[in-house]
C-alpha cells in the first residue's frame, strides 16, 4: 500500500470515528498540529478546528459512514480522492466530495475539500 493511500483511508477513518476520544488520537496521528481544512461548508485550522468541524458533520449526518470508491490519484507531496457518504452497503451515496490534500512528513498539512452532490 502507498503512503498516500494510507493517509486517505486514515483520514476516512477519522470521518467514520464517533468515539470522540478515539477521533482526537487520530488525528493527532493524521493531521498536522497547524493542519488547515477548508470546504465551502466551512474553514478551520488545528486538531481542535478538525476535530470540531468533523464532530459537527457526524451531528447533522449521523449514521452514515465515508468510504472511498477509488485509490488516490498522487504526485509529490499531494494527492485527490473522490469519496462517498451514505448508509453503509448503500449502492448510491447520498453525498459525493473530491478532496484534495497535502502531505507533510507522512501526515495531512491542507485539505481542500468539493461538495459534488450533497442531500437536499
Amino acid at each position: 500500500m502507498s503512503d498516500i493511500q494510507r493517509v486517505a483511508e486514515q483520514y476516512i477513518a477519522v470521518w467514520n470515528e464517533t468515539d470522540a476520544d478515539k477521533r482526537r488520537r487520530l488525528i493527532a496521528e493524521v493531521f498536522t498540529e497547524d493542519a488547515a481544512y477548508t470546504d465551502p461548508l466551512g474553514a478551520v485550522t488545528g486538531h481542535d478546528g478538525v476535530d470540531g468541524f468533523i464532530a459537527g458533520a457526524q451531528a447533522q449526518f449521523a449514521g452514515l459512514t465515508f468510504s472511498l470508491p477509488a485509490a488516490p490519484d498522487a504526485h509529490h507531496d499531494i494527492a485527490r480522492f473522490q469519496w462517498y457518504l451514505g448508509p453503509e452497503g448503500a449502492e448510491e451515496p447520498l453525498a459525493i466530495g473530491f478532496d484534495v490534500i497535502t502531505v507533510e512528513d507522512g501526515r495531512i498539512k491542507q485539505v481542500l475539500g468539493f461538495l459534488d452532490k450533497m442531500p437536499g
